[in-house]
């Protein structure tokens, strides 16, 4: 018998059209056979849509990302927890009726960045006893606010780069006191994030304190609250984790290297997305053994201490003393068939098809609610 997923993608924030190319690549390689596919996705202003499940339709065209269209089919959560053995039952309003859409036994959130990866739709599933792929609230929460994440590291005892967080209202009374206390505290070059925000949006890399405003605005557009981060010397490297099976030890993958050119400040959103720059991705990274070693060792233990569920990024700095210090953790890593976090597990032996499979099944196995 089949089982019924439904995909959920697009979303409210900045990194909508990435979770589009997303949904792309996963409705293009997950097990038709054994599973029914109903694609939902979420417009810029959070309607949710039903929506075409043909990868065709949620590919780049040339550097310009698909996009949830604005007007649709509705869909409609129940509306209220299912009971233990009952269906998940979605709802459509089409022609202006009610209509039954599909009854779904896993939902695979697609969501990067907020209103989506960081524990808003997890809640929104949980309400309901929904069963989801991935992270519950808490580690979703936890991960997507990188000054939470470094919190968390650090009573793991798990290095992470020395940092501040600013608020957009301390930056405009003070502004002139935070330089002070950056440059006193960090050396430079420094790194100015949005401390809820991925796939590098909104970070710049600063040299200069004359620089540091112009990169402060640049981040407040993301997000109210930002990090200044120190610059950690080191290559950057990347180790996926999937949880363990039977509830054992986390599965961690071979590193791999992001190597940026010299035309590169950083491994940037347009780099990262749209072929800026010189890149080259080593699969699996030249490593010393007990580089690799430290690498995964490290990216197991964040992945316990951050209570991640389901799979995991985590990306690191290797120095040349070969210590690894935690740049950031994704719950939901990019996914498309070339991304980082695939091609890691397909250097394991699990392909892309299969890997999907793995995270469907790990969903479909846990326990919901707390009860």
């Amino acid at each position: 018998m089949t089982s019924t997923i439904a995909l959920v993608f697009g979303g409210r924030s900045g990194e909508h059209g990435i979770s589009c190319v997303t949904a792309g690549g996963i409705l293009g390689a997950v097990d038709r056979e054994r599973y029914d596919v109903v694609a939902i996705g979420i417009t810029r202003d959070g309607r949710w849509i039903h929506v075409s499940d043909d990868p065709a339709d949620w590919q780049l065209q040339g550097s310009i990302p698909p996009e949830v269209p604005s007007a649709g089919d509705e869909v409609l959560l129940p509306a209220a927890a299912k009971r233990p053995g009952e269906p998940v039952t979605l709802r459509v309003v089409r022609d202006g009726r009610l209509q039954p859409l599909a009854d779904i036994d896993v939902v695979l959130p697609l969501l990067h960045g907020a209103y989506g990866e960081d524990g808003t739709i997890q809640g929104a599933l949980d309400l309901l006893d929904i069963p989801y792929v991935g992270s519950g609230v808490l580690a979703s929460a936890t991960c997507m606010d990188k000054t939470a994440t470094k919190a968390a590291l650090e009573q793991a005892e798990i290095p992470s780069a020395p940092s501040i967080s600013v608020h957009e209202d301390e930056w405009s009374a003070r502004a002139d006191e935070v330089t002070t206390r950056v440059q006193e505290r960090l050396s430079a070059p420094w790194f100015v994030k949005p401390a809820r925000a991925g796939s590098s949006l909104g970070v710049s890399r600063v040299t200069d304190p004359s620089a540091l405003e112009q990169a402060v605005k640049t981040a407040f557009a993301e997000d109210p609250r930002i990090l200044i981060e120190e610059g950690v010397v080191g290559r950057e490297v990347e180790c996926g984790v999937l949880a363990g099976e039977a509830g054992g030890e986390p599965r961690t993958t071979l590193p791999g290297e992001v190597i940026v050119g010299d035309d590169l400040d950083f491994y940037d959103y347009e780099s990262k997305y749209f072929g800026k720059g010189t890149i080259d991705i080593q699969v699996p990274a030249a490593l010393s053994d007990r580089a690799v070693a430290e690498v995964r060792a490290v990216a197991a233990r964040a992945f316990s201490a951050l209570g991640l569920e389901g799979l995991g990024r985590v990306d690191v700095f290797v120095t040349e003393a070969d210590e690894v210090v935690v740049n950031e953790v994704n719950t939901m890593p990019g996914f498309t068939p070339s991304s980082m976090f695939p091609v890691l597990w397909d250097t394991m032996g699990l392909g892309y098809t299969e890997l999907i499979t793995d995270l469907i099944e790990q969903a479909r196995s846990r326990r919901i609610g707390l009860r």
